[in-house]
């Protein structure tokens, strides 16, 4: 089958779904930019990729590849691997007329795998995690986590890019209607302080996907893009409030790689000082005392001085 006719039956799942290609892309663990292309038909669509599209459409992997006959899209039930995936004599379904409905956790197969990865990786450490445990915790088998990703590289991937999306998804719910740029800047800080044990887990993963990043070049790429955005969003943040009159006239970009440098290296040290969130009594390296610095950098190095 063309890989056009393949793009348009991808089409044809994301419009039943009712959402935007970006939504998708974030069900299915994957760069938007990936499944424009694919769409585009500059890129073609892996088979892991057609896999997750199949579990979240309800449509047969067949179907999308244009097979007579449709590869069963339940990996629990048929038990197969990726590389070698059972075909079945089903008949051909299309999005309009889908399999009959299977019970599935929220937001499908391929988003559970990478939630319970995520958390697995905070507990453990991502080289501690076997995809036996990824399997126990999702109470499927190992063959499901090959299905929908082959390798560990590919899991991990999904894994950095989710919690990208996540990130940035609370941090745009947290400051959405705040216009007061001071405001805005100390509610970033808020978030990047790891009270919560949500927080906690949070800053878990990012400490051991630096050490990936360092070894692996599509972790390090995914990396350097989450932190420009990142270094982006707080500049933008003090360009704003130095037009506001809030914050002294300072180099924006300059003073957010500053503050975010600031964040990691304090938010490792609480970290290293707080296992499982309590405080072991050693002085100033408590969330509360990072949260206490990094504001107290703001007011001294940000905030333009009030006239009398």
């Amino acid at each position: 089958m063309q890989q056009d006719e393949v793009a348009a039956r991808v089409r044809q799942v994301i419009d039943a779904a009712g959402v935007s290609a970006r939504e998708f892309a974030r069900r299915i663990v994957i760069d938007p930019s990936k499944l424009s292309r694919s769409l585009n038909g500059t890129r073609r669509f892996t088979a892991a990729e057609l896999a997750r599209i199949a579990d979240i459409g309800a449509v047969d992997v067949g179907w999308l590849l244009g097979s007579t006959a449709g590869a069963a899209a339940d990996p629990d039930a048929a038990g197969r691997t990726a590389a070698g995936a059972a075909v079945t004599a089903s008949p051909v379904r299309s999005p309009s007329a889908p399999r009959p409905p299977v019970p599935s956790p929220e937001g499908g197969r391929p988003l559970q795998i990478v939630r319970e990865t995520v958390r697995l990786i905070a507990e453990r450490g991502f080289h501690a995690v076997r995809v036996a445990d990824i399997a126990a915790a999702c109470r499927t088998s190992t063959a499901a986590i090959h299905y929908h990703f082959p390798g560990r590289d590919e899991l991990l991937e999904a894994a950095v890019r989710w919690c990208m999306d996540e990130d940035t998804r609370r941090r745009a719910d947290a400051t959405a209607g705040t216009r007061h740029a001071g405001h805005e800047l100390r509610l970033l800080i808020e978030l990047q302080t790891p009270r919560t044990e949500q927080q906690r887990r949070q800053w878990c993963v990012w400490l051991d996907l630096w050490a990936e990043a360092a070894r692996s070049t599509t972790v390090g790429r995914l990396h350097g893009e989450y932190y420009r955005q990142w270094r982006g969003t707080v500049a933008d943040v003090i360009r704003r409030g130095v037009e506001q009159g809030v914050f002294r006239p300072v180099d924006a970009d300059g003073a957010a790689l500053t503050l975010t440098a600031l964040i990691d290296g304090l938010a490792s040290q609480v970290l290293a000082t707080e296992p499982g969130g309590r405080d072991d009594g050693v002085p100033g390296t408590g969330a509360q005392a990072m949260h206490d610095a990094l504001t107290a950098h703001v007011d001294a190095c940000l905030t333009a001085p009030t006239a009398d």
